[in-house]
């Protein structure tokens, strides 16, 4: 979850979009634009009468973006459709002048302020789009933007967001070692899942983690961690805002599509050990055997048996107080996502997968608003809670 979500530089039309038509769409998207836009709207979000729904994405999704926007208004509820591109990202960095990066984002606040819901799709072919851009610069638009974000979450506004560092791109998949058409076959097979099994195991793991107080991390390749949950709320991404979340808010009003994660915030200053991610990528960078080392709930070493960590290293030492706080743990619990041999695949939401972080933690139902956040994978691991398994060798109990 990834979990921040970038600054957005919005090109807006409330009916109609003339000139973004022009760029073909990326095969392979979805197999039927109507039903997602349907499932997304009306199962996922839960829009209602009468509210306002902001809807972005590119070119490249339009069908699909229009297609939300004619659910949402058949409902009664007032669509805005917003266009963006990987070009367009890139040049707000390139041609505009770094002074303006602190600003304050008006026209996002005054959507933050104002609408009730939130649908986007993850935009550009890029792995990363702001690959190559000062570290400075993603740091101040990200502490810019980081009022936005808290008002968004205090008023309980509904977030789905399709992508999760899952949308399969010919990039994403050069870079995970996949044939586009597979990593596109695992990624609508996570989104077309069966949602009310999901929400049951989402459940199920979510009390098993509430009910402990400590949870301890192991796995074959060196990872011994220890860490305190106390009495965190445990949050369940399940790909349905339902109205139970609507009435707790916060971040229990977010989904990430392919869905399927239960997540907490770790008590301050109690992370302690060693989180080894075989497989971690940077700016679309590989690096293998990221080894993270924490003590007292503070990152003070990271390694990489491979791989160069110079990127990384700028931009957290460029972040602002609290970038080395552990940040959360993060449990995968969709079964139609899989890992494929012998691929350089991560994800937040395959099955037993074991993610956590440092840095940034808001999202989490953290504290920690800090505009920098990292997030590392682990499959095969085991996660108890005092003592019970939760995730055993990879796979869910």
């Amino acid at each position: 979850m990834k979990k921040h979500l970038r600054p957005v530089a919005l090109v807006l039309a409330a009916v109609c979009i003339s000139a973004a038509v022009a760029q073909p769409p990326t095969k392979p998207g979805a197999s039927d634009p109507a039903a997602t836009a349907q499932t997304l709207v009306t199962r996922c979000a839960g829009i209602h009468p009468g509210e306002t729904v902001l809807i972005s994405g590119s070119p490249r999704d339009l069908e699909l973006l229009e297609n939300i926007a004619v659910e949402v208004r058949k409902l009664g509820a007032f669509p805005l459709l917003t266009i963006d591109t990987e070009r367009l990202i890139k040049k707000m960095y390139a041609d505009v002048p770094a002074k303006h990066d602190q600003q304050e984002p008006k026209f996002a606040m005054k959507l933050a302020e104002f609408i009730d819901a939130q649908i986007d799709v993850e935009v550009g072919e890029a792995v990363d789009p702001l690959a190559g851009v000062a570290p400075q610069r993603i740091l101040d638009t990200g502490k810019a933007m980081q009022a936005v974000h808290d008002r968004m979450l205090k008023r309980g506004v509904v977030s789905v967001h399709l992508g999760n560092n899952l949308y399969p791109t010919k990039a994403r998949a050069a870079l995970y070692g996949v044939p586009q058409e597979t990593l596109a076959k695992i990624f609508w097979s996570g989104v077309d899942c069966d949602y009310a099994a999901l929400q049951k195991t989402g459940r199920s793991v979510r009390d098993k983690l509430a009910a402990g107080k400590s949870v301890k991390i192991t796995a074959p390749n060196g990872t011994d961690l220890t860490v305190q949950i106390g009495q965190r709320p445990v949050y369940v991404s399940d790909g349905v805002i339902s109205t139970e979340d609507r009435s707790e808010g916060g971040p229990a009003c977010q989904a990430w599509l392919p869905a399927g994660e239960v997540y907490l915030a770790a008590a301050p200053g109690t992370a302690t050990g060693t989180f080894i991610a075989d497989t971690f990528f940077h700016e679309g960078t590989l690096i293998e055997g990221l080894k993270l080392e924490f003590k007292n709930g503070k990152l003070t070493s990271f390694t990489a048996a491979k791989g160069d960590l110079g990127e990384l290293k700028k931009r957290y030492e460029a972040a602002p107080a609290g970038r080395d706080d552990f940040a959360a743990i993060d449990i995968g619990v969709n079964p139609n996502v899989s890992i494929p041999a012998g691929s350089k695949m991560v994800s937040w939401v395959a099955a037993g997968t074991i993610t956590v972080g440092f840095g940034g933690n808001a999202w989490a139902g953290g504290e920690n608003t800090c505009p920098f956040e990292v997030s590392c994978h682990l499959n095969g691991g085991t996660l108890t809670a005092d003592g019970t398994p939760v995730v055993e060798k990879g796979a869910l109990k």
